[in-house]
């Protein structure tokens, strides 16, 4: 029976929203590996926007769930709205809407919290014992939900601040190399650094593979 997977974005572009390259990295990994991909997001404006060629901020409005639609082609749903019945498993790509939109990571460290639909989606997976995955500084977002009571094992890498904040949410920090992957087998997560360390889209591919796998692996 084909499983599937939610794949939760938070925008579109690395500054802003999703990393495109670990988004689509994602998507093709679960295609190749037979499973279905439901793409979720927030139905709420994003916390900013940001001009990806000059890096400055921009005066105007974005809507998350609108703007993560162009990356999945249009078929996406309100992650509020989603079941942990109708999923396998769940994966979360970086980039800065991950700390921005997902979560408020970006300014609250370790002080975070996520978004509520987020937070509701990702523990009712946890509670149905069925795994998560995240990509690059995702891993931020299930420290937030996890990190005070089930004390989660992930990697962002290497970045020793943005360990220390994850650690100060009660979550467990393991280096990892750029395509290697963390598997906390008691709470079924795997996390990957992604473009945390990443300088080629072809060490997203590897990373995003892994996570993929030991998901499939961890159903």
């Amino acid at each position: 029976m084909q499983k599937t997977i939610g794949v939760i974005l938070s925008g579109c572009g690395v500054r802003d929203g999703s990393e495109i390259h670990e988004a689509v990295c994602t998507l093709l990994a679960i295609d190749r590996a037979g499973a279905r991909a439901v793409c979720l997001a927030p139905d709420r404006d994003q916390a900013g926007v940001t001009n990806h060629l000059t890096g400055q901020s921009q005066a105007e409005r974005r809507h998350i769930l609108v703007e993560s639609a162009r990356i999945a082609r249009g078929e996406i749903g309100d992650v509020a709205k989603a079941s942990s019945a109708g999923l396998d498993a769940v994966v979360l790509p970086g980039g800065f809407g991950a700390s921005r939109n997902l979560s408020d990571f970006a300014l609250a460290g370790a002080k975070a919290q996520a978004d509520p639909g987020v937070a509701r989606l990702l523990r009712e997976m946890h509670a149905a014992k069925k795994p998560i995955g995240a990509l690059c500084i995702a891993p931020a977002v299930l420290a937030a939900v996890f990190g005070r009571d089930a004390h989660p094992e992930l990697t962002i890498g290497t970045d020793e601040g943005t360990a220390e904040a994850l650690q100060a949410m009660g979550a467990k920090h393991v280096a990892a190399p750029v395509t290697g992957i963390v598997v906390d087998r008691k709470n079924r997560i795997v996390t990957t650094p992604c473009y945390m360390l990443a300088t080629r889209i072809s060490e997203v591919a590897d990373g995003a593979e892994k996570v993929v796998r030991a998901l499939l692996e961890l159903m």
